[in-house]
């Protein structure tokens, strides 16, 4: 199973970060792809050319980089494009109401068609209704977060919940 981590921007401007990650995947012998770094758009705009030479250090090493909460932050378009991501999570936000409300739909549209042109994963948070989780897969987005599948949990409830999943 893919573990997320969500990264700050503080984080990312350690000059050891990178190094600190890899001994880490190292030390508890844990597959670098079953990592995902996520980060927001903000960290993005700081210090972009170290930002990006880690980035894609990390990821030639199988690192997985997801871009958290896309669409809420400052980054250009151009920005985004010119990082290495292998997931762009469309935020909670523009998921809220879908399929009714116009205006959620059409962003959550663009991001998806944004997220196939870029050849990156999709991932959709804040999902609460059927409706929106239906809306989401006739757009090609079928990896989903929020309450519809599962509220927040303790360590043994979620290796309980795990359990009856198909999938795990």
């Amino acid at each position: 199973m893919r573990v997320g981590v969500n990264v700050s921007a503080r984080q990312l401007l350690d000059a050891d970060f990178g190094t600190a990650v890899v001994d880490a995947l190292d030390k508890h012998r844990f597959a670098p792809d079953l990592l995902e770094l996520e980060l927001t758009e903000s960290v993005l705009v700081d210090n972009v050319p170290e930002t990006r030479r880690l980035l894609e250090s990390l990821r030639a090493r199988g690192v997985r980089i997801a871009l958290d909460d896309f669409g809420t932050g400052y980054a250009s378009l151009a920005c985004v494009r010119h990082f290495p991501m292998d997931t762009i999570k469309i935020d909670r936000q523009f998921v809220h109401g879908l399929p009714v409300d116009s205006e959620n739909a059409a962003i959550t549209s663009a991001i998806t068609a944004l997220a196939g042109c870029l050849r990156a994963h999709l991932v959709a948070e804040g999902v609460e209704t059927e409706a929106e989780e239906e809306f989401l897969g006739s757009l090609g987005c079928h990896v989903v977060q929020g309450f519809r599948h599962a509220r927040p949990m303790s360590p043994t409830a979620f290796a309980e919940w795990l359990r009856g999943r198909p999938w795990a």
